[in-house]
């Protein structure tokens, strides 16, 4: 990007509406890359074992394989695939860290799920390690507990076999490029709009 399509502006308060729409459609560049830094932060979590039997990518691919082979929705097989994302990043909250990743791009059950999926998959060890296991039932009356639950008990707590043969990631690249390309209109959306209308 040249230093004219830049903004030229030393603090925010001096920023011109060229500027702001030289921004925007950085932004909007930035967001159609996204699928390849996504590819490339999955690949971190090969080799990481964190304990596991098999490392943090194999068991994403088998929650996101089995999500395939049960016929769910190419959002929530990309939702499956990324749900442990956040490990590298945020390993105190790493559904935090997939969920607001997800967000724009997924519907309010399937982010709510990803959100969650870290206290509901406690009901399977939170108590080896002196915890509460049914601390999930705090969203016992929520609609999409149920959800969160089956997601937790078909798609994660099952996904750490040496033995199951998933798909490779580039499998599940054309979803994650289809996924991701459905942002939700945001402010640099319509700034860029704005300024090819005008």
């Amino acid at each position: 990007m040249t230093q004219k399509q830049r903004a030229t502006f030393r603090s925010m308060t001096e920023g011109t509406q060229e500027d702001y729409a030289a921004i925007a459609t950085s932004m909007m560049g930035h967001i159609t890359d996204l699928p390849d830094r996504i590819m490339d932060h999955m690949r971190l979590l090969s080799g990481d074992y964190g304990g596991f039997n098999i490392d943090r990518l194999e068991h994403c691919l088998q929650s996101a394989t089995r999500a395939y082979r049960d016929g769910k929705d190419e959002e929530y097989v990309v939702c499956a695939l990324l749900h442990d994302i956040g490990d590298t990043l945020g390993p105190a909250n790493h559904a935090d860290v997939a969920a607001v990743l997800l967000e724009p791009f997924v519907s309010e059950k399937n982010h709510w799920i990803i959100k969650h999926h870290g206290i509901f998959q406690g009901y399977y060890f939170f108590h080896h390690l002196g915890m509460d296991r049914n601390m999930r039932d705090q969203y016992k009356d929520h609609p999409y507990y149920q959800a969160c639950a089956e997601f937790c008990h078909r798609y994660d707590q099952n996904c750490f076999d040496e033995n199951y043969e998933s798909e490779p990631l580039e499998f599940f690249e054309p979803m994650i490029r289809n996924v991701f390309a459905s942002v939700k209109k945001s402010l640099y959306a319509e700034a860029t709009e704005q300024q090819a209308a005008s």
